[in-house]
């Protein structure tokens, strides 16, 4: 699961983000202002995987929590602000920023940064990611099941790893096609049948954790240990 920190004082749009990344398969922590957001980081900073930061904040500035951050920190920071100035969105980038989204912005827009960025300091972090009875090298693009490597395509690894980083989300075949093809890929929905079916052949019958809703789409759910639960 992806976690992230959530840095902003306005209580509101806090809670409306916490709320739609939450329903989105994240795990959230919270900060309300920069002096919390250090204190959360410093508790929390070996298992966050990114931070959103809001550029103006009380008792210490967003820029000033970037600075601190980026002092002992590479791991990836998404600032929010109402600063909308040219010089502004480069002053965060000189500091560290990953990316810059001005307000007002849309939620979709936003988990759609989150994903791009994870999926690209993961493969360059090259860290072993572990689902389940899957483990994948995100640097050398190789996945095991039960400790035996498997051997995949291109076009299954690139899905399998957005079924993960999409985990317990339903997705329709029209955005996998978009998300994994591309765009302007001319295929049709049984591609994306296909290769699910020769995914699902080589995790075996003893991990179904790509399940199929009918009329929709698919989704991705670790669920061994419920069924060690009986």
């Amino acid at each position: 699961m992806i976690h992230i920190l959530v840095v902003e004082d306005d209580e509101k749009l806090r809670n409306t983000i916490q709320d739609y990344l939450t329903q989105s398969g994240f795990d959230v922590l919270v900060a309300c202002d920069g002096v919390d957001a250090l204190e959360v980081f410093e508790a929390n900073k070996s298992n966050l995987d990114i931070i959103l930061l809001d550029g103006m904040l009380p008792r210490l500035d967003g820029l000033e929590v970037l600075k601190e951050i980026r002092r002992v920190s590479d791991v990836p920071i998404i600032m929010i602000s109402a600063r909308e100035t040219e010089s502004d969105q480069l002053q965060g980038f000189y500091m560290g920023a990953d990316t810059y989204i001005t307000k007002p912005f849309m939620l979709s827009v936003l988990r759609e940064q989150i994903v791009a960025i994870i999926n690209r300091t993961s493969k360059r972090s090259g860290k072993l990611l572990t689902k389940g009875a899957l483990q994948i090298d995100t640097q050398l693009h190789r996945v095991y099941v039960d400790g035996q490597e498997i051997t995949t395509t291109p076009k299954e690894y690139d899905l399998l790893m957005y079924f993960i980083t999409n985990e317990k989300i339903v997705l329709d075949r029209n955005t996998i096609l978009d998300r994994v093809w591309g765009f302007d890929y001319f295929g049709d929905f049984r591609t994306v049948d296909t290769i699910i079916k020769q995914l699902r052949k080589k995790l075996t019958d003893k991990h179904k954790y790509i399940k199929s809703v009918y009329g929709v789409g698919y989704y991705f759910e670790v669920d061994d240990a419920k069924k060690n639960l009986g």
